[in-house]
């Protein structure tokens, strides 16, 4: 016992039922996604002793958490401890008897009821979806005794029934308070929630807890900063990213040779693309504590699944009225991506019609397929005056900007409500959902246009860089919001 408890520091003991989802509880509430750390499964007695779980923040352990076996004979183990206190009412001194007694007979009732004894609250874990049985109100009456401070979570395994008032009822006769805590979808105000209602149950650690919850906050809105420079990070290097190969005289005069070699310079393109996307989704995965899920991206992807389909580019990213009053904010810009996606038999057209006013070009090019499935940067162009190269660049809209943005909210979204506690297998490769974008003020718009325009350049705006990192950690906010 003393080699895991700790004086002075706050604790609590999750206690329930076997498979009533006291260890995916746990996972959830302190973002633990390691199985080796914590295991959570549903086989019965798979949590067979008491484990430790710190809350630490800079260094310093400022809660503690146990994780326990459930309740294996506990009428046979309340009986016994009524028998123990003999004609009076039992109490917090009968089991401690009950634990030295008793410890092979009722192996894990006394593995739970110990860090109890010990002065650990209690986080009672039950399934309302389940009918309350007599052994249900054995745990609750041995709870009790304890005289220690007690909160309820109602952790519903299946669809909600007439069974939950029942236990809200019976529940709220033995415990301070009772809550609903789905370890499966709760996500950050739900996990801070429930740490605010421990401290509305120990108050003699009120200053521990409540440092937790500040720290929590803090922590929270660090991890959304990160989480913007890793998709600002990705932004720049996906728009600036080119793929290129000299191509001599020979091959430049045989159409079918030139367009082999645009072809493997296309699957290099998606390849190093769908590298940058998989990178940018690791990051973000790992500042929100996702360890166990793996990352399967398919560099095809971009190509037939997501560029190449009307779909795509008509539900992700700015509609054509967007699309057309960003780039006339923007200016010439606009203009300037059209001739890139049209490539060198424009003439310069685009560029010309952007002067005269930014938002034509995105408006003509906004509300179609791209001509090509990637285009052509300069199409054949002089290198070093001596030879010529190829360059393969993105795809010819100026919406494509948008739809990598999109595609990376959406993901983002769905990491922030991927629940710790879950092991599910989960996808976030592929984008789901609405457009975020397109929910965006205007003014942000404006200023990520003008942003993504120097990106395709290759010339980063950098000056603008903090407002763009700016307008991006508030898209977050309005995510998890």
């Amino acid at each position: 016992m003393n080699d895991w408890w700790k004086e002075g520091v706050p604790a609590f003991v999750v206690v329930g039922r076997v498979n009533s989802g006291k260890s995916s509880t746990l996972a959830t509430l302190l973002e633990v996604d390691d199985d080796e750390v914590l295991r959570v499964s549903s086989t019965p007695g798979e949590t067979t002793g008491v484990q430790a779980l710190p809350v630490v923040y800079d260094e310093e352990e400022w809660m503690r958490f146990f994780d326990s076996p459930g309740f294996q004979q506990p009428v046979e183990a309340m009986r016994k401890i009524e028998r123990i206190a003999g004609a009076r009412a039992p109490g917090p001194e009968d089991l401690k008897v009950f634990i030295e007694q008793y410890a092979e007979q009722f192996p894990d009732e006394v593995r739970l009821l110990a860090p109890i004894v010990k002065g650990a609250g209690i986080l009672y874990v039950v399934d309302p979806c389940k009918p309350l049985r007599d052994s249900f109100l054995a745990e609750i009456e041995i709870l009790r005794w304890s005289g220690r401070p007690r909160l309820a979570l109602l952790n519903p395994q299946g669809e909600p029934n007439e069974n939950e008032e029942a236990w809200r009822e019976r529940l709220g006769t033995s415990f301070n308070l009772v809550r609903t805590f789905d370890a499966h979808s709760a996500r950050y105000d739900e996990r801070r929630k429930l740490l605010l209602a421990l401290l509305q149950i120990e108050e003699r650690h009120a200053d521990r807890i409540e440092s937790v919850v500040e720290a929590m906050g803090y922590e929270w809105d660090q991890r959304r900063e990160d989480a913007a420079e890793a998709i600002l990070d990705f932004l720049e290097h996906a728009l600036g990213l080119r793929t290129s190969d000299a191509i001599d005289q020979r091959d430049e005069g045989i159409p079918s040779r030139r367009e082999r070699k645009q072809a493997a310079l296309s699957e290099e393109y998606f390849s190093r693309l769908s590298k940058l996307e998989g990178q940018c989704v690791d990051k973000l995965l790992k500042v929100y504590r996702h360890h166990l899920i793996e990352l399967d991206v398919d560099p095809g992807k971009h190509r037939g699944l997501d560029l190449a389909t009307g779909e795509t580019w008509q539900k992700w990213g700015l509609n054509r009225m967007q699309l057309t009053t960003a780039g006339a904010l923007a200016g010439g810009a606009a203009g300037a991506i059209f001739d890139l996606g049209v490539g060198v038999h424009s003439l310069g057209a685009g560029t010309v019609i952007g002067a005269l006013g930014g938002g034509v070009a995105a408006f003509f090019k906004g509300g179609q397929l791209p001509e090509l499935k990637v285009k052509l940067g300069g199409g054949l162009k002089l290198k070093g005056g001596d030879g010529k190269a190829i360059v393969v660049g993105p795809p010819a809209s100026p919406n494509f900007p948008w739809i990598l943005l999109d595609s990376m909210l959406l993901r983002y979204r769905g990491i922030l409500q991927r629940a710790h506690g879950r092991r599910d297998a989960a996808n976030f490769d592929e984008a789901e959902g609405e457009s975020l974008v397109r929910q965006f003020p205007s003014e942000r718009r404006t200023l990520l246009q003008k942003w993504f325009n120097s990106c395709l350049k290759g010339a980063p705006d950098r000056g603008k860089e903090p407002e763009v990192f700016a307008a991006l950690v508030e898209s977050l906010e309005e995510i998890a919001q």
